[in-house]
């Protein structure tokens, strides 16, 4: 017994020893694998936190903006702008009067409204001759589209976007500040009903003094679409020469100037004369 004992201990230790070092060794290479992926895990990390502020700034500027569908008599217009860098790059309608007759006015009109829509940046832009429908409701359209465009740029960028949300910075903080005056802003008169149909104007306004001047609605159908075409410009043209709703009315078309006064008159008192 007394022989044995220290041998016994000798083996216990040396088996001790064995295991520690299988311990180890096990542990070891588990441990680097850890370890690598935990460094692995980083750069993914920073790569996603990198790519996200770039997608934010992408989408203040860069994308694509779909008008609320337009109502005509022969069908629905619906426009699609790509946008890049606040501006238009790309018009095209998702949706135009089909069929017939309609064909024809939709392939005439459409390419030549969508090159006009791009080259003036705004929906003031001229009616294809022969598809006034098409035309209007387009131009409703492209409107709408152009207004969420504001909307996205100022929500998303505040005053970064420059003068493509002055605007509707403007007509939000109406008179408020004092250099406000000297910035261009956008006001839409009240709706005036008459005999043939709606009125409404829109003029822009900087430094006081109307610097544009245009008929978002105006009595549309048969004769009225004529008398439209022909007296619409020339009171636009009265409205920025007078800077005021005190202009003359077009003779052969006396409903539509008078309706078209009374929504001026309506968009001066908002602008603040």
């Amino acid at each position: 017994m007394r022989k044995s004992h220290p041998i016994r201990r000798v083996v216990l230790a040396t088996a001790a020893t064995v295991s520690g070092v299988v311990l180890l060794l096990s542990l070891k290479p588990a441990s680097d694998p850890a370890a690598a992926s935990a460094a692995g895990a980083a750069p993914q990390q920073t790569a996603a936190a990198q790519e996200s502020p770039q997608g934010g700034a992408q989408a203040a500027g860069t994308g694509t903006v779909t008008g609320d569908a337009a109502q005509t008599q022969y069908g629905a217009v619906q426009v699609r702008l790509t946008v890049a860098g606040g501006k238009i790059t790309k018009a095209e309608a998702v949706q135009a009067p089909k069929g017939g007759l309609s064909d024809q006015k939709t392939e005439l009109a459409v390419p030549k409204l969508n090159q006009e829509a791009v080259a003036a940046q705004s929906a003031q832009i001229d009616a294809v001759s022969g598809a006034t429908y098409t035309s209007t409701g387009y131009k409703k359209s492209l409107q709408s589209a152009l207004d969420k465009m504001k909307a996205s740029a100022g929500s998303s960028s505040g005053s970064s976007s420059g003068s493509s949300s002055s605007s509707s910075s403007g007509s939000s903080s109406g008179s408020s500040a004092g250099s406000g005056a000297a910035q261009a802003r956008t006001v839409t008169g009240k709706a005036v009903q008459t005999q043939y149909g709606t009125v409404q104007v829109r003029i822009t306004v900087s430094n006081g003094k109307i610097t544009k001047a245009d008929a978002v609605q105006a009595p549309e159908g048969g004769l009225s679409s004529q008398k439209t075409q022909l007296s619409v410009p020339k009171l636009n043209q009265e409205a920025v020469a007078a800077g005021t709703a005190n202009i003359d009315s077009v003779s052969g078309a006396t409903y539509t100037s008078t309706g078209y006064k009374q929504s001026l008159q309506s968009a001066l008192d908002q602008a603040g004369g």
